[in-house]
């Protein structure tokens, strides 16, 4: 009897432990009161500067395109009781878990693939980057108890993002006006997928950031956005064959986890969407992956299944978009006849949907 009592003590401290973990920390708050448009500052800028101006952008286009991801939102910005935001105050939910409930890597370690091997199996998913001549390989058994990797690489300050919800796998270069911005769980979501927020000295400069379309929709960053960084979901084995020098994300985070088991069981395949997101669209299952890609303020989705090995083309809002696959799997978009860099977003079809409903498909 003392065995079973002394056991179910145990249990109930364990529980007690895992309570304590995901509920520790304070609620992202939200503004309530009056919302009313931003009106920007208007900014004097003398005539020949602004023809300077106007000559940039047309002999830029496909530059300008490229770095849409890079610059001001074109979402319309209101405030509430002073502070901006781009969505729908009421559309902003909690996901459970508080503030920092789920616990972002910010000190990542890095074990070899010997020593990978003993944890991953050669088809467990993750997300593959190679900045310069280092690459690295972030386990999803590992990102989806934590969400988000503040890490460097060649330095460079990434925010390595993953949303179990929608599972849009994201890098961005969290550089922001020249400093390296800490991004950490707000326990908020917006259609169903993570908000981020940036960690400042000051609670009250703290902005939301969706983390699908990789920019501040809360706060004062609002319209602000991300560089997203190419990266490949990819599976561990074909990632390990590519690229046999690469660095895996070790579970040594200093944060008790099961990292070999998945939480969410069998979400990832059911047909339920949920925390705000709606689903009414006949041309794919919800939870189908697609890509996303911003051409000109127009959005269009590629289903995975349509890009084989090789090269195709496709023309969108006026411009030629050349997609490229080779045999480890890495998809690499361009765009126009100069082939500059076009960065997309993968996740399931819904999520992309959900914050993007005048999208375009191909499948």
């Amino acid at each position: 009897m003392n065995n079973r009592l002394s056991i179910v003590i145990l249990i109930i401290l364990a529980l007690g432990i895992t309570v304590f973990i995901f509920t520790k920390g304070e609620k992202f708050e939200l503004p309530q009161g009056e919302t009313v448009p931003f009106v920007e500052e208007e900014v004097d800028v003398a005539a020949d500067e602004k023809n300077v101006v106007a000559e940039d952008i047309q002999t830029n286009d496909i530059k300008k395109i490229t770095q849409s991801f890079m610059q001001k939102s074109t979402r319309k910005i209101f405030t509430t009781d002073g502070v901006k935001h781009s969505i729908p105050l009421n559309e902003i939910l909690s996901g459970g878990p508080p503030k920092d409930g789920i616990p972002s890597i910010d000190n990542p370690k890095f074990i070899s693939t010997r020593d990978a091997d003993k944890q991953l199996e050669e088809d467990s998913p993750g997300l593959g980057v190679t900045i310069g001549d280092t690459s690295r390989f972030y386990p999803y058994q590992i990102l989806v108890w934590h969400e988000i990797v503040n890490d460097t690489i060649e330095d460079m300050p990434l925010a390595v993002t993953y949303c179990p919800l929608c599972i849009t796998g994201v890098v961005y270069n969290r550089e922001l006006e020249g400093k390296a911005v800490e991004f950490g769980v707000s326990g908020r979501l917006w259609k169903s997928n993570l908000l981020m927020y940036d960690r400042t000295s000051n609670v009250e400069d703290e902005s939301l950031w969706s983390q699908v379309l990789g920019e501040a929709v809360l706060g004062v960053s609002t319209g602000d956005k991300l560089e997203i960084i190419p990266s490949d979901t990819v599976t561990y084995g074909v990632w390990k064959k590519n690229h046999p020098d690469t660095e895996v994300l070790s579970r040594d985070t200093g944060i008790t986890r099961t990292y070999g088991r998945d939480p969410y069981g069998g979400y990832y395949t059911d047909d339920t969407v949920s925390f705000g997101a709606t689903f009414n669209d006949d041309r794919l299952h919800q939870k189908e992956f697609v890509l996303g890609i911003e051409v000109n303020g127009k959005f269009k989705a590629y289903h995975v299944d349509v890009i084989k090995e090789g090269t195709m083309t496709d023309t969108f809002a006026g411009q030629t978009i050349t997609i490229e696959k080779d045999s480890s799997e890495s998809i690499r978009m361009f765009i126009g006849d100069e082939r500059q860099p076009l960065p997309y977003i993968g996740g399931f079809w819904f999520s992309w949907l959900a914050v993007h409903p005048d999208t375009e498909l191909l499948q």
